[in-house]
């Protein structure tokens, strides 16, 4: 609730109480990129199979060591797009507000990323997926876009088949101190979103 001051101007509305402030930080685009492509690798590296094999398929009946060279070339040419795939969100503009130097405002009710007093964007907790905590930082993985928002027959097979995944990753060095830290894990907690 704003406060009125003694000239009778209502004063700004400071942080919810319980609410945490980050220094300013920026995630570097390689370390997004390297996050990333462990992720989408470590859930489908059995992808890659697939095109092994049905090129492959073939070769049973009358086998050549051109099917298995084919087969191979086929292969690594879906991993290099699937990867070019995961390296171009950090290329596209619609990417580029992950990797601006942002503090957040976090709090009960949203995650806000501040450019700067005036500008940001707020986030709430149920665009966020799950998080997980690592050595040195926190990872919030968004939500894939819903059914609605996807386009419709096989180009939405396709747009949810390979999505890229998207986080914000939040290292403890940007919380002031280490009760910010330990607030971050039990808001995280309530939200049902850390193990």
């Amino acid at each position: 609730m704003q406060q009125v001051n003694q000239r009778g101007h209502r004063a700004p509305q400071g942080p919810a109480p319980g609410a945490i402030r980050t220094k300013k930080y920026q995630l570097d685009k390689d370390l997004f990129t390297k996050i990333a492509l462990g992720k989408v690798w470590r859930r489908e590296w059995w992808y890659a199979l697939i095109p092994f094999a049905v090129v492959m398929i073939p070769a049973i009946f009358s086998f050549s060591w051109w099917w298995v060279v084919a087969a191979v070339i086929v292969t690594i040419l879906y991993v290099a797009l699937r990867s070019a795939q995961i390296v171009g969100v950090t290329r596209v503009e619609q990417g580029n507000v992950l990797f601006e130097k942002v503090s957040y405002d976090i709090d009960q009710r949203q995650l806000i990323m501040k450019r700067n007093e005036r500008e940001g964007m707020a986030m709430t907790w149920d665009m966020i997926e799950k998080a997980e905590r690592s050595d040195d930082a926190y990872m919030l993985w968004l939500k894939p876009p819903a059914d609605s928002q996807m386009p419709g027959g096989w180009k939405g097979w396709i747009a949810r088949t390979f999505q890229a995944p998207v986080f914000l990753h939040l290292p403890y060095r940007i919380f002031v101190g280490a009760n910010d830290v330990k607030l971050m894990e039990s808001i995280l907690r309530r939200k049902n979103l850390l193990a």
